[in-house]
């Protein structure tokens, strides 16, 4: 398989934004996501935000994200992350999977990613494309579709300057999470439950 031909400039635009949130803390959480009661600190965990191939060699990018216990159901919850649930790598990297996933077919996505320094390997770019797959907002960049929210990083890291760092509510915004205060960049994947109970009440409107 002939490897893609990528952009220098397109690969290290997207390379800027996954390094700005190397060693970001998210410690955020207001409620429990389940219930709705209030929450108390627990520990912190680290957690794979992306992998890349930096100089030749593999860099692990690392987040840590604290968690929480919930004082009414005694769930342990995750604060605030640029995380889809059930996924180990970080939403930006996943949503230039599904971006790449709509121009080519999926088993070319991991090349593409490759040819970017984003190391994914192809059995877990088929899972997200077939599992996640949902419109990202993207835009064209060198001719290739690239996800908003990887533009959105890219510009926070070229903001940060001389400070270096970027906060984690700059990161979740930048990833288009609602906690962030602001309309999110993705439409979440309706909940079955939900979803029928929508449906119901249409139709008794309807009536």
């Amino acid at each position: 398989m002939k490897a893609p031909r990528i952009p220098p400039m397109l690969a290290t635009i997207v390379q800027a934004g996954l390094v700005a949130v190397d060693s970001v803390t998210f410690g955020e959480r207001a409620t429990c996501p389940f219930c709705g009661g209030p929450v108390s600190g627990y520990d912190t965990r680290r957690k794979v935000f992306a992998v890349i191939r930096e100089n030749d060699r593999e860099r692990t990018l690392r987040v840590t994200v604290k968690r929480f216990s919930c004082r009414a159901c005694g769930r342990i919850v995750n604060a605030d992350e640029p995380f889809y649930p059930g996924t180990r790598i970080g939403s930006p990297v996943i949503d230039l999977c599904l971006t790449l996933a709509t121009m080519m077919p999926d088993n070319r996505t991991a090349a593409w990613l490759d040819a970017m320094d984003i190391l994914v390997d192809r059995t877990s770019c088929r899972q997200y494309v077939r599992t996640l797959a949902r419109p990202i907002p993207a835009t064209a960049l060198f001719g290739v579709s690239i996800p908003l929210s990887l533009i959105s990083l890219s510009t926070l890291a070229a903001k940060a300057g001389e400070r270096g760092t970027v906060s984690g509510t700059e990161v979740l915004a930048a990833c288009g999470f609602p906690s962030a205060g602001r309309a999110p960049l993705h439409r979440p994947l309706p909940e079955e439950g939900k979803e029928r109970d929508a449906e119901k009440e249409e139709k008794e409107r309807n009536v």
